[in-house]
């Protein structure tokens, strides 16, 4: 599913130029991560089923998406938001909402009943942004285990 209004596009990101493209944003969220490593997790991810959904202002990219459609016994079919980020020069101009909305309708069309993320306990305006304007709630705490 691809949107137009106006400037803004969103769209999929297909191709390995257009992925590399997104890099710049993406190291903003995923600060730990080179260019190379991305690109390499990318493919393997992709045939999981990852999607990178990339939003565009005057044709450059102001955020970035990457979700998938899942099904498990707690929150049965539902997309999963791995990513989200907004280009930091860019930020509160509705530009990770409107991805989030568009993430809803996507969801909708594919017959999901609910949307989930995971986000780290530092990011504390995007707690603020996800519970407040975007209206998720904040259900359970994200354990791991480094081996």
């Amino acid at each position: 599913m691809r949107l137009e209004r106006g400037n803004l596009m969103i769209r999929e990101l297909k191709t390995n130029a257009e992925c590399k493209e997104a890099y710049p944003v993406m190291s903003q969220l995923r600060v730990n991560l080179s260019e190379e490593d991305y690109l390499g997790l990318l493919e393997p991810m992709k045939k999981q089923g990852y999607r990178l959904l990339a939003l565009y202002d005057e044709n450059q990219i102001k955020g970035l998406a990457g979700i998938i459609e899942l099904t498990n016994f707690y929150n049965e079919k539902h997309i999963y938001v791995y990513d989200l980020v907004t280009d930091g020069a860019s930020r509160s101009k509705g530009y990770g909402e409107k991805l989030l909305h568009h993430i809803e309708e996507l969801a909708k069309e594919s017959g999901c009943g609910m949307i989930s993320l995971s986000s780290g306990n530092q990011r504390k305006d995007a707690h603020r942004f996800y519970e407040e304007k975007m209206g998720f709630d904040r259900v359970s705490h994200v354990f791991n285990k480094k081996l």
